[in-house]
């Protein structure tokens, strides 16, 4: 990875298989300074394609030109599939746009490595010594700061307290035979217990990443990537557990099929009180009032159970959030716009408005929803914390998980084979 030939190559590979047009895109970034009216545009990719979120991401890039008469803020928005696809294409073309969502680890790594990406670590001192360490740490590369985030958070069960009472379950589970035994009782009163978005694959590596962790420890996927192995019995056992759930075939009908904020997709199947529960991140009672309905004060939240005999801890999470990385050589109104949108004021807008949890410490007090309140306090006491793995592993690595597991739930590959596959595409990447 730390040969930026090799990682172009990679990338050209990949966005080659995506079949996207280089020519198409190359024109993005490197043109954004200046210009003969003296204006400066600045473009900003990112994934805030639902509602409310769309909404005041453009109220605030509107606000900052107000601040910032001489410069202009071109938004370009895209659904999750779609940007990391483009954006993989974008790398490849060696023109990234000047203000891009990243999520940091391995993705990052690589776009850093091709020298496509600003060194923000100078340039944003001393407003990003303020926020919050644990949000900053994706993006910190060789001690050295290449993105600046603006949420953080964790991949959870989100749940139907009406339909749970339904069922004749009076607790979330704690253990991993108990949510398989909730799942049975689910089923029984003929209510769909899970609901998944099989289409987009993502969501399904949620289930494996925290099995592995729970069954060999959250240090485990790390040490994993640096052996480049995933071999050993614990994380066979992790494909093993996650086969014991799909057998049950607790998802939705057509899940293969199914997005995952489309009006028929797992959020929706979720906010509509179709399905019992998800497995996602901090966003997803905004998704699920955006897709579906939103299901008010019969939401719920509980951390991903522990497994029974397995080295891992239930206060070890899963997740990440999202901050903003800059293309090499952006314009000091990039700099100026992250440090806009790091503020106290618009975190603040931020937390009330889209239910994201706080990068500022002092824009904690906004926090009113009591969901997003347990998901902070099972944040704030973690004792092991691990990024998404399709981005703190290298992008062929990652989409190689993604894809396996998916195999794996549509029934086309083993739990062995999962490990097997991942190990393969590890060794290959070194």
């Amino acid at each position: 990875m730390g040969d930026p030939a090799l990682s172009r190559r990679g990338f050209l590979a990949a966005s080659a298989a995506a079949g996207l047009s280089m020519t198409a895109l190359s024109g993005c970034g490197g043109d954004s300074d200046g210009g003969s009216s003296g204006t400066t545009t600045i473009e900003w990719w990112n994934i805030s394609t639902t509602e409310p979120t769309k909404s005041v991401w453009a109220a605030l890039a509107k606000k900052f030109e107000a601040q910032n008469p001489k410069v202009k803020v071109k938004i370009v928005q895209l659904e999750n599939d779609a940007y990391k696809s483009k954006m993989t294409a974008l790398t490849a073309s060696g023109k990234l746009p000047d203000i891009f969502h990243t999520w940091g680890g391995g993705v990052l790594k690589q776009q850093v490595d091709a020298g496509l990406v600003e060194d923000l670590t100078d340039r944003t001192k001393p407003w990003a010594d303020g926020l919050l360490s644990v949000a900053k740490e994706p993006y910190l590369l060789d001690e050295k700061a290449y993105g600046i985030p603006f949420d953080i958070g964790m991949i959870g069960f989100w749940y139907n307290k009406a339909l749970f009472k339904q069922a004749g379950i009076s607790t979330p589970p704690t253990t991993w035979s108990g949510f398989l035994d909730a799942v049975g009782k689910l089923k029984a009163k003929g209510i769909t217990p899970l609901a998944l978005a099989g289409k987009e694959k993502w969501p399904g590596m949620y289930y494996w990443a925290y099995l592995a962790m729970r069954t060999a420890g959250a240090d485990a996927l790390q040490k994993a990537n640096d052996d480049k192995d995933f071999t050993s019995a614990e994380f066979v056992q992790a494909g093993q557990h996650l086969k014991d759930l799909v057998d049950l075939q607790p998802f939705q009908k057509g899940f293969l099929g199914a997005a995952y904020s489309t009006p028929t997709g797992q959020a929706a199947a979720v906010g509509n009180g179709k399905a019992a529960m998800e497995l996602m991140g901090q966003w997803a009672p905004v998704v699920e009032a955006d897709a579906g309905k939103g299901l008010g004060g019969d939401l719920g939240f509980f951390p991903f159970p522990a497994v029974e005999g397995g080295k891992g801890a239930i206060t070890e999470v899963f997740g990440g959030g999202g901050g903003h990385a800059l293309r090499q050589g952006a314009p000091q109104a990039a700099v100026d716009f992250l440090k806009f949108f790091a503020s106290e004021s618009t975190d603040l807008e931020l937390v009330k408005k889209t239910g994201v949890l706080p990068v500022v410490p002092s824009a904690e007090s906004a926090i009113a929803d009591p969901n997003i309140k347990a998901v902070q306090a099972q944040l704030k006491g973690a004792t092991g914390f691990q990024l998404y793995l399709d981005q703190a592993y290298a992008p062929a690595l990652g989409q190689e998980v993604n894809d396996s597991v998916a195999a794996l739930i549509a029934g086309s590959k083993s739990a062995e084979q999962v490990s097997e596959s991942i190990t393969k595409v590890a060794k290959e990447e070194q």
